[in-house]
């Protein structure tokens, strides 16, 4: 049976996975969930496979009727979280009933949240990825973002035993202002020693014009020593190009696998997480470190992660009736 019936389905609400492999070479991009960080601790919260498909929701989130009794939890941008009007926490797994409504608002911090099902969310899985490609219709739900009336399925009809919230110290803050840190090249030499320092030493702002295929910046322009244009070759998430303009764009995970113009640097893996996390307005500087020290940064991240998985703190939820009157009571650290 459907687990939630879709009331109103939010800004920008898609199925996400890690992503789909082995595909670039015939111009299909890695798509899956912006910010891999949240996305996996979502799973984790639920004790799901951390590849499970979720919801990735940007901005403004959905509305959902719950058809039947599951648990969900929520993670990244910090947003508000309710059911039948009380207040959840974010970065928190929950029990929902049948006949509940959930609703998720317009966020306050951050630009993504992901809402995970125990049992992950039912999807097309095309090339070995649940992950919705919207402008090519692949995978997802129809390939679409949702809308209002869609029926959602779990995958698998797994029950949780417990609830867990992540402890605050492994919880990210989301700022306006981000430090993102790159490697440089492949094309760096195409850019003489001035014009690398003005990149490395200038704030840019995020335009309007930014989505999940790729965030174009304003700022200082970069300018090559002789032209921009390049033989078109591989493009990965995190790439830096500098067209002719001389505004960086930033490629993301639905960006097209080629391009031609030259790329100044690379934003490492651990940092895409925070570049999902900003929308148009925010800004960002960029730091150059070494391949080792991205290594190193990589295994940070994977430390942390395995942190918060020794760490979770278990919840309680209980709904009890006093005098005829209904109350949600949420206790944590009770076994």
């Amino acid at each position: 049976m459907a687990t939630f019936r879709v009331l109103q389905p939010g800004l920008l609400t898609t199925i996400q996975d890690l992503g789909r492999y082995g595909y670039e070479s015939q111009g299909v991009p890695t798509s899956g969930a912006m910010d891999e960080f949240a996305f996996r601790v979502a799973n984790i919260l639920l004790g799901n496979e951390e590849n499970a498909p979720a919801l990735e929701i940007t901005v403004l989130g959905p509305t959902l009727e719950v058809l039947e009794d599951v648990a969900v939890a929520v993670t990244g941008a910090q947003l508000p979280v309710e059911v039948n009007g009380k207040k959840r926490m974010v970065w928190t797994s929950f029990p929902l009933k049948k006949g509940d409504v959930l609703s998720i608002g317009a966020v306050s911090s951050g630009c993504r949240a992901y809402l995970a099902v125990n049992g992950g969310f039912k999807a097309d899985v095309v090339m070995g990825s649940a992950s919705a490609y919207t402008r090519g219709k692949l995978g997802g739900l129809e390939g679409r973002p949702l809308k209002k009336e869609d029926l959602l399925f779990r995958e698998l009809e797994k029950k949780p035993t417990k609830f867990y919230r992540v402890d605050e110290r492994y919880v990210p803050t989301y700022e306006n202002v981000a430090e993102i840190r790159v490697i440089l090249g492949p094309q760096d030499d195409y850019f003489d020693e001035d014009n690398i320092k003005l990149f490395l030493n200038s704030t840019y702002t995020i335009t309007k014009d930014s989505d999940r295929m790729g965030y174009r910046l304003e700022g200082p322009q970069i300018r090559a020593k002789e032209k921009h244009d390049i033989i078109t070759d591989g493009i990965v998430p995190g790439a830096i190009q500098i067209p002719a303009n001389g505004n960086p764009i930033i490629m993301l995970k639905d960006a097209q696998t080629t391009g031609g113009y030259a790329k100044i640097a690379t934003c490492i893996w651990s940092d895409l997480p925070k570049l999902a996390q900003l929308k148009p307005g925010d800004r960002i500087r960029f730091k150059a470190i070494s391949v080792e020290e991205a290594q190193k940064v990589v295994g940070d991240l994977e430390k942390s992660i395995e942190q918060i998985k020794a760490t979770l703190k278990i919840v309680n939820y209980f709904d009890i009736t006093v005098n005829g009157k209904h109350y949600d009571v949420v206790l944590e650290n009770i076994n």
